[in-house]
C-alpha cells in the first residue's frame, strides 16, 4: 500500500460502538458527562440578561450585620430593580439599636468582572471567591452575596419565561380540540351522506372519537396545571416541554440538494406529474384524512406486535412474510380491495440503531431531514399541507399530507409515486409510532402504479441514546414496467421492502454518530482531526451522494435516451443545462448510465471499487497515474463506510494535482461507491472548516445490489449500475454534439468490460 494511504479499520473501536457505560461511543466530553444529559445543556435556555446591582460591605461589619445586608440586598434588588445609594433598615424588631449604614454600587469594572466569572461558574466556591474578592478590593462575603442575589434573578426569569410557555401550550390545545370538534360534529354517511346517527358510527369514527376524548382529557388536565400556577413559578412539568423547532441535522443534511420543501433535489427541471398535479386537501377532505390517519395508526402498530398467523417466518428464520387472507380478516377494512393487477409488497424487520427516539421523530415528521437521509430510496418527497404540527409541544398527534418518490438506484427500475397522509403518535413513555398510508381513493389519479397501506415505524428508547426499530413496509403495486434482469430483487421485497428501509437508517445513523465524535485518535496519518474540516467534508460528501441517487433512477422528472448497437450493455444517457448553480459547473452536463449482472457477490465488487490500489484498474480518467489516500473520515463500524481525499499522481504533469472525493458506504441491502473531481483549492478551504455549497461537483460511481436470487447469508450474485455525469460544453446553450455522446458511451462501454476482467467475468 503506498505510503500516506490509511485504512479506517484501526480508529473504529474508539469511535462507534455500543459499550455498557452511561455514554455513547463518539459521544464523549471533556466533562465525561453522559450524552443525554450533554443534549439537556446544550438546549437550556440562555437568559442573561439585566445585571443585578451588588452593594460594598465595609470590612468590620459582623457576621449578623452581614446576614440583615444580605435579606435588604435580596428585597431591594427584586422589587426595585436598582439601588441608587439607598439607606437601608435592618429588618430586626427585636434589636432596639437602630442601625442605618449607607452602601454604594460597585464599580462597573467589578459588575463587568462578576458578570463574566457567572457565566462560566454560577456557584463559585470559597477558594474562587476569596480570588475574585482580591482581584475586585471586595469582601469575599460581598462577592458571595452578589452571586446569591444573581442567581434569584436569573431563576425569577427563567420562571416567568416557564409561565408564558405553558399560557401559549394552553391556547393551542384549546384551538386543536376546537378543530377536533368541529371535525366530529360535521361527519357524515358515507353511504347516503346523511349524519351519522348515534350507534351507527363507523369503526374509524369510534377511534377517532376516542382519540377526542383523550385529548380532551389532556387539555383539562393541562388547563388545571396552567390555572394553579398562573402568575407563581412553574416546575418543570413533564406533559410541557417547550415546542420542539424543526432544524437540520448536526451535518445539514437538508441543505444541500433539495429546493424548499422538495427532498432530494429536483435536479433535472420540470417536476414531477404527480408533484405537479396534486395540490393540498380541501377542507371536506380533512375529517376523512383524520379518520383514515387513527385508523391506520392502530394497523400499524398491531402489525408490528402480531406474530402467526399474520406473520409466517421463513424456513431460515431469517424473514417474515404476511399472510394475506389472515391480513384482510383482522383488518377488514381501510382503504378498499386491491386494484386489478396490482401485487402485494409486504415485510417487517427491527434493528437497535444509535439515534435518540425523539431525534429520530422529528428526523421522520421534516420532510428534508427525511429525504435526505434516505436518499438511496427516497429521490423526491414534499410536504403538501401540515394538518397538525401536534399537542404539547412536540410531534405527538401531528399530520402531514405528503408526496413523494421512491427508488432503485438504476435506470431500469421505474420510481414509485405516492400521495399520502403521515402520522405521528406518542405510546406511553418512550414509544413513538409513524405512519403512511395512502389518500389515492379520495382523488383519484390515473396512472398511480403504487398504493401504501398502513407502513411505517414504531420507534422505543433505549439505554444509551439508541433506539429500537420495528418498520413495516407494505405495498400494492403494478411492477409490469420494471426490466427482467431486476425481476427477482423487486417481487422478493429486497428492492423496497422493510429491511432496506432498516439497514439504511442504521448505516445513516453511525455516519451521524461518527460526525459528532470528539474523540477522534491524532496519531495516525490521513485520519482528519480537525472537527470543522470534519463537518465540512462530510456535507460536501452528502451533498454529492444525494446529486448522484437523484440523477442515477427513472424517475418520471427526466427522460433517458436508450443507445443501441454498442455491442455491450444497454446504455441511457440524458442531457441537462447548468446555469448559475454554485454546487454544479456551469454548462451541459450529459449524464449516462448502465446496469448489468455479475456472478460475483456484492461484497467483492464494492472492495474492489473502493479501493484506491486497484482503481487504475477500471477507471480511465486517472490515466494509469498511482492513486493514493490524502485523507479520510471513518462513517461506521464496516471499515468501507468512509469518507476520502485522494490524489491522482499521474505521468501527465497538468493533471499531477488532481484530486478525488470519494464516499463509500455498505449495508446488507446496498452498497454504494460515488466520486467527484474537486479542486485542490477549494478542498484546502473545506479541510480548513470553510462553506462546502461552493465546490462545484459532478458526481460519478457506483451502486451495487444483491440479484434477489441468494437468500440471507447466501452469496449470491450482484447488479451494478455504472453512472457517469461529465461536462460537454461550458456554454449551456450550445448545441450537444454526436461526438460527445459517443465519447461518453465509449467511456462507460470501456469502465464496464475493464471491472468484468478484472473480476474474471469476461464471459458474464
Amino acid at each position: 500500500m503506498p505510503a500516506g494511504i490509511m485504512t479506517p479499520a484501526r480508529n473504529m473501536g474508539s469511535m462507534i460502538g455500543r459499550n455498557g457505560n452511561n455514554n455513547v461511543a463518539g459521544f464523549s466530553s471533556p466533562s465525561g458527562l453522559p450524552f443525554s444529559q450533554i443534549c439537556r445543556k446544550m438546549f437550556q435556555p440562555s437568559i442573561m440578561d439585566a445585571h443585578l446591582l451588588p452593594l460594598d460591605i465595609p470590612q468590620n461589619t459582623s457576621e449578623s450585620d452581614l446576614a440583615r445586608i444580605r435579606d435588604d440586598d435580596f428585597d431591594s434588588a427584586t422589587k426595585s430593580g436598582s439601588d441608587n445609594n439607598h439607606e437601608l433598615v435592618s429588618g430586626d424588631d427585636q434589636d432596639p439599636r437602630p442601625k442605618k449604614k449607607r452602601y454604594h454600587r460597585h464599580t462597573q469594572h467589578q459588575i463587568q468582572e462578576m458578570e463574566a466569572f457567572f457565566k462560566e461558574c454560577p456557584h463559585p466556591d470559597d477558594k474562587q471567591r476569596k480570588e475574585l474578592s482580591r482581584e475586585l478590593g471586595l469582601e469575599p462575603l460581598q462577592v458571595k452575596f452578589w452571586f446569591q442575589n444573581k442567581r434569584t434573578q436569573m431563576k425569577n426569569q427563567h420562571e416567568r419565561h416557564e409561565n408564558t410557555q405553558l399560557r401559549t401550550e394552553n391556547e393551542k390545545l384549546r384551538a386543536d380540540n376546537m378543530r377536533y370538534r368541529e371535525a366530529l360534529s360535521n361527519a357524515s354517511c358515507p353511504n347516503c351522506g346523511g349524519p351519522t346517527a348515534i350507534g351507527e358510527m363507523s369503526f374509524d369514527e369510534h377511534h377517532l372519537r376516542l382519540e377526542n376524548a383523550r385529548l380532551r382529557e389532556e387539555i383539562d388536565r393541562i388547563s388545571a396545571i396552567a390555572a394553579k400556577y398562573v402568575g407563581k413559578p412553574v416546575v418543570n412539568y413533564p406533559l410541557l416541554s417547550p415546542p420542539v423547532p424543526s432544524r437540520p441535522l448536526e451535518l445539514g443534511m437538508a441543505n444541500f440538494g433539495p429546493q424548499p420543501g422538495l427532498g432530494g433535489g429536483d435536479i433535472y427541471g420540470s417536476a414531477s406529474d404527480l408533484i405537479r398535479s396534486i395540490s393540498a386537501p380541501t377542507e371536506a377532505d380533512k375529517p376523512m384524512i383524520i379518520e383514515l390517519a387513527v385508523a391506520a395508526m392502530e394497523e400499524l402498530t398491531r402489525m408490528a406486535q402480531m406474530g402467526e398467523p399474520l406473520w409466517m417466518t421463513t424456513l431460515d428464520g431469517s424473514t417474515h412474510m404476511l399472510n394475506e387472507d389472515e391480513y384482510l380478516r383482522t383488518f377488514p377494512r381501510g382503504i378498499g380491495p386491491k386494484p386489478s393487477g396490482f401485487k402485494c409488497e409486504a415485510s417487517r424487520e427491527s434493528a437497535v440503531v444509535i439515534m435518540n427516539h425523539i431525534n429520530l421523530v422529528e428526523i421522520l415528521m421534516d420532510v428534508n431531514q427525511w429525504s435526505t437521509l434516505f436518499s438511496g430510496i427516497v429521490s423526491r418527497a414534499m410536504t403538501l399541507e401540515v394538518l397538525s404540527t401536534g399537542v404539547a409541544g412536540n410531534y405527538n398527534g401531528a399530520l402531514q399530507v405528503m408526496t413523494s418518490e421512491f427508488q432503485v438506484p438504476s435506470p431500469l427500475v421505474p420510481t414509485r409515486e405516492s400521495y399520502f397522509v403521515r402520522y405521528c403518535k406518542q405510546h406511553g413513555d418512550g414509544t413513538w409510532a409513524v405512519v403512511d398510508v395512502s389518500l389515492d381513493d379520495l382523488r383519484p389519479t390515473p396512472g398511480v402504479r403504487c398504493r401504501r397501506r398502513p407502513s411505517g415505524c414504531l420507534i422505543q428508547e433505549m439505554p444509551n441514546g439508541y433506539s429500537k426499530v420495528t418498520w413495516v413496509e407494505h405495498v400494492e403495486v403494478d411492477d409490469r414496467g420494471v426490466h427482467n434482469l431486476y425481476k427477482q430483487l423487486v417481487s422478493s421485497g429486497q428492492a423496497f421492502g422493510a429491511k432496506r428501509w432498516v439497514t439504511t437508517l442504521d448505516r445513516q445513523c453511525e455516519r451521524l454518530a461518527s460526525a459528532m465524535a470528539t474523540n477522534i485518535p491524532t496519531g495516525d496519518v490521513g485520519v482528519i482531526t480537525n472537527q470543522e474540516g470534519r463537518k465540512s467534508m462530510l456535507k460536501l460528501a452528502e451533498r454529492m451522494v444525494i446529486s448522484f441517487c437523484a440523477g442515477v433512477s427513472a424517475s418520471t422528472t427526466h427522460t433517458w435516451t436508450t443507445l443501441s448497437g454498442t455491442g455491450a450493455d444497454d446504455v441511457r444517457v440524458m442531457t441537462r443545462k447548468s446555469i448559475d448553480d454554485p454546487g454544479r459547473p456551469h454548462g451541459i452536463v450529459l449524464s449516462a448510465a448502465t446496469s448489468f449482472w455479475l456472478p460475483v457477490p456484492p461484497k467483492r465488487i464494492f472492495d474492489f471499487l473502493r479501493d484506491e490500489n486497484s482503481r487504475s484498474e477500471w477507471d480511465i480518467l486517472s490515466n494509469g497515474g498511482v492513486v493514493q489516500e490524502m485523507a479520510h473520515i471513518a462513517n461506521g463500524r464496516d471499515t468501507g463506510n468512509c469518507v476520502s481525499l485522494l490524489r491522482v499522481n499521474s505521468a501527465n504533469s497538468s493533471q499531477s494535482n488532481m484530486l478525488i472525493l470519494q464516499e463509500s458506504c455498505t449495508d446488507p441491502t446496498a452498497s454504494f461507491v460515488i466520486y467527484a473531481p474537486v479542486d485542490v483549492v477549494a478542498m484546502n478551504l473545506v479541510l480548513n472548516g470553510g462553506d462546502p455549497d461552493y465546490v462545484a461537483l459532478l458526481p460519478s460511481g457506483f451502486a451495487i445490489l444483491p440479484d434477489g436470487g441468494g437468500g440471507e447469508g447466501v452469496s449470491g450474485g450482484s447488479l451494478l449500475t455504472v453512472a457517469f455525469q461529465i461536462l460537454v460544453d461550458s456554454v449551456p446553450t450550445a448545441k450537444l454534439s454526436l461526438g460527445s455522446v459517443a465519447t461518453v458511451n465509449n467511456l462507460i462501454a470501456c469502465t464496464v468490460e475493464r471491472i468484468k476482467a478484472s473480476l474474471s467475468c469476461e464471459n458474464a
